[in-house]
């Protein structure tokens, strides 16, 4: 298994005051009314994926720059700050805004267990990272620093929302694009293809998953087309009983997401960390049954972090699993749940229906 993510702080990011040394499992399944909270713990994941890639920056720009990234903005925060542990590896680092409304990075420093030290790397004004420029240099520190870097860079933020006649995962992609699976699944077709060609016992897991939800659905085709001096392919596919070629567009969106998340949740070699948020939109009762099998599945091979308001889908969990994010003097708390908490309820309820009644609480608050 890859390195997980074991414990973070998060102080003055959006809405997260003060998240101090919460610890993640494999299994996290974050649930919370709207606006509470869930989707800025999501934004810590790509922020930080942003500043491992260099791009921390763009990350801020796009957000709206770095006052709108500060917990009530400037007169109220001054500065963000956030530690993550790896097993036995750390990484922290404060964000500053600048006078043109981006971040300076303070104070990085990365952790070691063995010698049970905090490291200082230094400030860049820039927002470049200094444990991304050991590592890319192949500094003679670089091996303190590489786990850390190769984690976060693993991390993949699936987002398979867009399903529209114009989502690139309905298109042709060119077959080199396969070494992951994109965050829009826009190269399923290559990365289906791959599995298919180096990892058939994975991919034919995959196509089981699918039939349980479109029992009619038999294979993809996934015959590369020339194009130029290029090959491309698709999910173009069969039904069962026929010859005839399916294309994309003949798949449902509740049908094409799920076939995106059974192959993110199988994939052989997944990322140390697969984020998903609201990974139920569109699916059919039956197919959030099955997308919580494979969820738990994923949980036993690398980290898994959901995001979701579904209780068909919460019922699939233990209660351990559950992380209920709710609003207080403005600002996200985060809780995980503990069975003897509701062991008297869960003799006549299960998880979803405790969250349906409010007995989890994280309705809708009045402030």
């Amino acid at each position: 298994m890859s390195t997980s993510l074991d414990k973070l702080t998060i102080k003055g990011f959006k809405s997260i005051k003060d998240l101090n040394k919460f610890e993640l499992k494999n299994l996290n399944v974050i649930v919370g009314a709207n606006g509470a909270g869930k989707s800025n713990l999501i934004s810590f994941f790509r922020l930080l994926q942003a500043l491992i890639d260099g791009n921390l920056n763009r990350y801020v720009r796009d957000s709206g720059g770095a006052g709108d990234l500060l917990f009530n903005g400037r007169k109220t925060t001054k500065k963000m700050h956030f530690t993550t542990h790896f097993d036995n590896r750390g990484f922290r680092f404060n964000l500053v805004p600048t006078p043109s409304d981006k971040c300076a990075i303070e104070d990085e420093a990365r952790y070691y267990a063995y010698n049970n030290r905090w490291w200082e790397l230094g400030d860049s004004e820039e927002g470049k990272s200094k444990l991304v420029k050991e590592v890319l240099e192949d500094k003679s520190d670089a091996q303190y620093s590489k786990p850390v870097y190769d984690a976060i860079s693993s991390w993949q933020i699936y987002h398979f929302h867009d399903t529209s006649s114009t989502a690139s995962m309905r298109h042709y992609e060119i077959i080199q694009d396969n070494k992951v699976l994109r965050e829009d699944a826009s190269n399923i077709g290559p990365f289906l293809l791959k599995l298919k060609d180096e990892y058939p016992a994975d991919y034919k897991a995959i196509l089981n998953a699918i039939r349980l939800v479109t029992p009619f659905f038999d294979d993809f085709i996934l015959e590369p087309q020339k194009s130029g001096d290029k090959e491309q392919v698709n999910i173009s596919w069969y039904q069962k009983g026929s010859d005839y070629p399916m294309q994309p567009y003949h798949l449902s969106d509740g049908s094409i997401r799920f076939i995106c998340l059974a192959t993110a949740l199988l994939q052989p070699n997944p990322p140390s960390t697969i984020i998903i948020d609201e990974p139920e939109l569109g699916l059919h009762p039956a197919a959030i049954v099955i997308l919580g099998e494979l969820i738990q599945q994923a949980a036993q091979r690398t980290q898994v972090i959901v995001a979701t308001q579904s209780p068909a889908l919460i019922d699939q969990f233990a209660i351990e699993d559950i992380v209920v994010v709710n609003r207080k003097d403005g600002a996200s708390t985060f809780e995980r749940l503990n069975e003897k908490d509701f062991s008297e309820w869960l003799e006549s309820y299960s998880v979803g229906e405790l969250w349906t009644k409010n007995v989890i609480a994280g309705g809708p608050r009045y402030e």
